[in-house]
């Protein structure tokens, strides 16, 4: 018994911890602007972490800092609250 019950509390210690990754909604879209040659900050999506070297979309400034996204959704994302995707 003491056993199950270790078990069933080790098992919720660990569903509890685990870190589910944003979903994110990619919609192909063409960008407002030609994005080659605009300098960011980031080599991936701070989103979805997909690369944004080859597919930048958009982009956003955030402390003086321009940030590339791979999509508008991404952006939009990124605009509700952008110090959870920016490490200082």
């Amino acid at each position: 018994m003491k056993i199950s019950l270790g078990m069933l509390m080790l098992s919720a210690i660990f569903l509890s911890c685990t870190q589910e990754s944003p979903k994110v909604k990619h919609v192909k879209m063409k960008p407002a602007a030609d994005m080659k040659g605009v300098s960011v900050v980031n080599e991936d999506d701070p989103v979805c972490h997909m690369k944004t070297a080859e597919f930048l979309k958009d982009t956003a400034v955030y402390n003086h800092k321009v940030y590339g996204f791979c999509s508008d959704h991404c952006k939009s994302e990124f605009k509700k609250n952008p110090s959870v995707y920016v490490q200082n």
